[in-house]
């Protein structure tokens, strides 16, 4: 694993679309590829450190059809353009990493000109892959070549010819040396000659041991592709069907299954491996045409961030535009966008992503911890990411109600990142009634110094006991709603010093504290035992677990007292557990 990578947080920009290119080749030169520098400011926002650019090189019409490996397209601008945008993003610690395309290309490509032009006699026959002269094909070129998948606009190199593989490798060379680039992501791996990839790897690492090298894969077991000898990673397109339609349905046993199939315990396939994790691209429907309900957004995106692997955004996709394939066109999925066109989309989903950003920037276990299933449920899901310094759950609601959670935790302090609340744990038990559709990130709170300096939109604010003392703090602790206000400290009273605040509370309950269930069926939280500061009355102060987390204050005595209900004595509040 590449030690940049072990951070990153990926950008995905189609540089064709993205810059409102028009859809085949142009003799003048238009510059602008330098419209991603307009962007930096938008990326850093998001916590963005790379940034994935879909072709950039010479092409013909969508960019996986090269004509010149070594010169960027007329329609982005010139090699020299490319480089300030390169200068730029390095600048502002965003590493790049380039498409390339060495399964095939494109029918303008100056080797396949010279063959159509000079048949047998061309010296570059050899360059491609079951060239047949016996044979015509369908552009009627009088001859035959093997293509991607029928593609005849994208003819297949062939790779075991030495004259090709030094062909790309000095022009990878040259993007290294002139562009500076970190990466490559190498468009339909699975085609391509695994020797290919050894000597690819083997020369990157040589250039730059740092560089890295991801292979699109969507089917197949991606160890025969990510190993030490051939490539990093590769794209998680299994997780990518998963993190979707588990919201869709409702039901969270198919990422989970997905999840622990990959990464969990000592039997995850794939737990060694880092892979590229994400919810659309330039070859899918946008994420929220494919979603259902647009509520599941933030919960899918909670998620990509959350699960092991090195999570990517898809341009556009962080304000949850919409875009499908249709007609043989992908122009829907590869648009043309402003930051103001932009700003008018889904901002609360780009103000969540932020956060999810900052999260991952601030917490080690989210990029390297192992991944623990705490429960499954068809429409509640729980899972851990640990380290040995380190505990973060994610946790997640898809139901179209609140649901009750309860698990578990080391620590008797937590506080989620996304809603920015802390929260206290009954006897190291985390209780909640989640809100339907949502999603959290728990960190032990002890954990949150590291995270409230990192610069935000919003200052993180913890809200602690640290004035209570010992025997309270362990006795007394708060469960609230995702929605609720978090438990603040005791309220100074007039005349008391701050460090006298606890005596306001009693520190010997006559009952149990923790989770009761009311006669109706409603759950609360036992927070204290207080008394009336005139008659010295006994009064229950208790949370709802439940809609907004209001607390309630009634004396004690009606909280423990029988009441009849259907002719029969029922307690007014039963006791569940601590």
């Amino acid at each position: 694993m590449k030690s940049w990578t072990k951070d990153a947080v990926f950008y995905h920009i189609y540089p064709l679309g993205f810059c409102g290119c028009e859809q085949f080749h142009q003799e003048q030169q238009t510059s602008r590829i330098l419209k991603i520098k307009e962007w930096i400011p938008h990326l850093q926002k998001m916590h963005i450190n790379a940034l994935y650019l879909g072709p950039v090189f010479e092409s013909y019409e969508h960019g996986y059809d090269t004509s010149d490996y070594r010169k960027v397209d007329n329609r982005l601008g010139s090699n020299a353009d490319f480089r300030e945008v390169c200068d730029a993003l390095h600048k502002a610690g965003i590493r790049i990493v380039l498409d390339g395309v060495f399964n095939h290309v494109g029918r303008y490509f100056w080797a396949f000109r010279d063959v159509m032009e000079k048949r047998e006699q061309s010296p570059y026959c050899n360059w491609f892959h079951n060239l047949n002269f016996q044979w015509d094909n369908p552009m009627h070129d009088g001859f035959t070549y093997d293509t991607w998948e029928g593609h005849y606009n994208l003819v297949k190199l062939n790779l075991q010819n030495e004259e090709v593989v030094q062909y790309l490798l000095e022009s990878i060379a040259m993007w290294m040396d002139d562009f500076h680039i970190d990466g490559l992501r190498l468009d339909a791996a699975d085609c391509i000659d695994p020797a290919f990839f050894r000597r690819l790897k083997q020369f990157c690492e040589e250039h730059n041991p740092d560089f890295w090298l991801m292979g699109e894969i969507i089917h197949g077991d991606y160890n025969r592709w990510a190993n030490p000898d051939m490539l990093d990673s590769v794209t998680n397109y299994e997780c990518y069907k998963g993190l979707y339609s588990s919201h869709n349905e409702k039901n969270y046993f198919e990422i989970a299954y997905s999840l622990n199939r990959q990464f969990g315990g000592n039997g995850g396939i794939y737990k060694d491996l880092v892979l590229y994790d994400f919810v659309d691209n330039h070859d899918v429907n946008r994420l929220a045409s494919t979603v259902k309900e647009e509520r599941d957004l933030a919960n899918i995106y909670t998620m990509l961030y959350a699960m092991p692997g090195i999570p990517s955004i898809y341009y556009g996709s962080e304000y949850g535009i919409k875009g499908t394939k249709h007609d043989g066109s992908d122009a829907d999925i590869r648009p043309c966008l402003t930051l103001t066109e932009l700003a008018t989309e889904n901002t609360a989903l780009f103000s969540h992503i932020c956060k999810l950003g900052k999260a991952y920037a601030a917490l080690p276990a989210l990029k390297h911890g192992d991944y623990q299933q705490v429960i499954v449920r068809n429409q509640q899901f729980v899972f851990a990411r640990k380290t040995t310094e380190q505990c973060v759950y994610a946790i997640f609601n898809v139901s179209d109600e609140s649901a009750d959670i309860d698990f578990p935790v080391q620590s008797a302090h937590l506080y989620d990142m996304l809603n920015e609340k802390a929260y206290n744990c009954l006897e190291h038990h985390f209780i909640i009634s989640m809100p339907a559709k949502s999603s959290m990130l728990l960190v032990e709170k002890e954990d949150v110094a590291a995270v409230s300096s990192t610069p935000s939109d919003k200052a993180v604010t913890l809200h602690n006991s640290e004035t209570q003392n010992e025997t309270t703090t362990k006795k007394n602790a708060s469960v609230q709603d995702a929605t609720a206000v978090p438990k603040a400290p005791l309220p100074k009273a007039d005349g008391y010093p701050e460090e006298d605040a606890s005596q306001l509370a009693i520190t010997t309950p006559s009952i149990p504290l923790g989770v009761y269930q009311h006669y109706k069926g409603k759950r609360y939280a036992l927070l204290y035992i207080a008394k009336h500061s005139e008659n010295e009355e006994a009064y229950a102060v208790y949370r709802q677990l439940y809609g907004d987390g209001k607390v309630w204050v009634r004396p004690l005595r009606m909280f423990v007292e029988e009441i009849e209900v259907d002719g029969e004595k029922t307690p007014r509040f039963t006791y569940l557990k601590p």
